[in-house]
């Protein structure tokens, strides 16, 4: 026999699902209100105790309506912020399970893709991905089995609130950790994000990228091309991140494909550069800046140069261009970083004919800033040397044949190349680039002195 008090409990519990079952959208609205209000942060057997021992009953009845309206959007907020009470409550294995046998998961991940449901509804659905998550190994699993990482990666790039991403980054996190059946397809989806329009989707996925790849040990080949490409970015908070994983890289098999793919971004190929090469009025023949198909034989002193003024179009072909010469400038940027952080890594870019790279980018008069990151990677107190180059030197750097390794200088002959001396230091502060200069000039790689 249950006692008086018992009996009046049930008969409001009763009650209360009966106002609910009644109710239309408004009321519904505002029981969910009160229930947001009196029951956030309870434990479960608080929350049994509140709804005389049923409060599996309440829960089913908010999954029920959440799968009836979630495509339209209707009070979605409180409904998802009320099922977040029961998930997130101490001791809520019970109703976790419960959400989970009815689909949830599938729900809160559709939801993700819906374009008529507003951004902070769709915030609370990663937040309740986020709980199912960290709730252990084996709902990691069921959420990358629903094809989650798929449904949230491109959530993450799509989405137009820097919050709603923080908050996808902290379950991208979560799903990468503890999770070795699927860590792989994590780490895949954080590569795939990498060529995305929002700068900050690529910030959070480099960012995660580097714990992922501690995790998972073995490099994707894509991932050099991919981070490669991001270096095109005109936000420096993208750039610092990708840079930072460059450096976690070198320390994996990619390390010689990666700085092979920094030292030829230095040079961007013909294709893309030839619409801003300057005419040179020799001749009518063009000077190809730099190139790898560069026709400037520079061994006579008596050679000259004029240049023809830019074309109308200039400015339109800098804007077209502009993303290779960030891509260049970084690409100094981050060789600056490794050869100063990693004597092995700058001998073997130093056998990548890095210094002819990294000259020919100082000449490169459309880019001031690829100009100062070359000269600062070639020597490390040269912060305003690009600026006292003019048009004719920067052709000469931009057309340079020079080609600097760790050996001694070899003999000069037909078809022989030179080989520079170890007193040649990639961003050593002991050198300097017009000693350097000097040098080249004193071997005839040079026609005249910089100066």
């Amino acid at each position: 026999m249950t006692s008086i008090k018992e009996q009046a409990a049930i008969s409001r519990l009763l009650s209360f699902l009966q106002d609910w079952d009644n109710a239309g959208k408004v009321a519904r609205s505002h029981i969910l209100n009160t229930f947001i209000e009196t029951n956030q942060g309870k434990t479960a057997p608080e929350l049994e105790q509140e709804f005389s021992q049923g409060a599996s009953l309440f829960l089913v009845r908010l999954t029920t309506w959440l799968r009836l309206i979630y495509m339209t959007g209707s009070c979605l907020d409180k409904l998802l912020k009320s099922i977040g009470i029961f998930l997130s409550a101490v001791s809520s294995n019970r109703y976790l399970i419960e959400f989970l046998e009815v689909g949830g998961v599938l729900t809160l991940l559709e939801i993700l893709g819906l374009e008529k449901i507003k951004e902070e509804d769709k915030k609370e659905s990663i937040r309740l991905l986020q709980v199912i998550a960290n709730s252990g190994r084996k709902y990691k699993e069921l959420i990358c089995e629903s094809y989650g990482v798929r449904s949230i990666a491109e959530f993450l790039a799509k989405s137009k609130s820097e919050e709603t991403q923080e908050e996808v980054q902290i379950l991208l996190d979560s799903l990468v950790h503890g999770n070795p059946k699927y860590q792989n397809q994590v780490y895949k989806g954080l590569i795939a994000l990498l060529p995305c329009a929002s700068p900050k989707a690529q910030q959070l996925s480099l960012q995660t990228l580097r714990t992922a790849q501690s995790i998972v040990g073995t490099t994707h080949p894509s991932i050099v091309d991919c981070v490669l490409k991001v270096l095109r970015t005109m936000h420096l908070e993208v750039q610092y991140e990708a840079i930072e994983l460059i450096k976690d890289l070198v320390n994996y098999d990619v390390c010689q494909a990666l700085l092979k793919g920094l030292v030829a971004l230095l040079i961007p190929s013909v294709k893309e550069t030839s619409k801003l090469q300057p005419k040179i009025l020799n001749g009518r023949e063009p000077l190809r800046l730099g190139l790898r198909e560069g026709l400037l034989g520079l061994r006579s002193r008596a050679f000259r140069l004029t240049a023809a003024p830019p074309p109308d179009s200039a400015v339109l072909q800098l804007t077209a261009n502009l993303p290779v010469f960030l891509q260049q400038a970084a690409a100094a940027k981050a060789i600056g970083v490794l050869a100063r952080s990693n004597t092995s890594i700058a001998e073997e870019m130093l056998h990548l004919r890095v210094v002819h790279s990294l000259m020919a980018a100082m000449g490169n008069t459309d880019h001031s800033n690829s100009q100062r990151q070359a000269s600062l990677t070639l020597e490390s107190n040269a912060e305003d040397l690009y600026m006292k180059i003019d048009s004719i030197q920067a052709d000469i750097l931009a057309a340079n044949k020079v080609n600097v390794s760790k050996g001694e200088w070899g003999v000069r002959g037909p078809g022989a190349e030179v080989q520079w001396a170890p007193r040649l230091r990639l961003a050593s502060p002991a050198s300097s680039v017009i000693h350097q200069w000097r040098l080249l000039q004193q071997h005839e790689l040079l026609p005249w002195p910089l100066w």
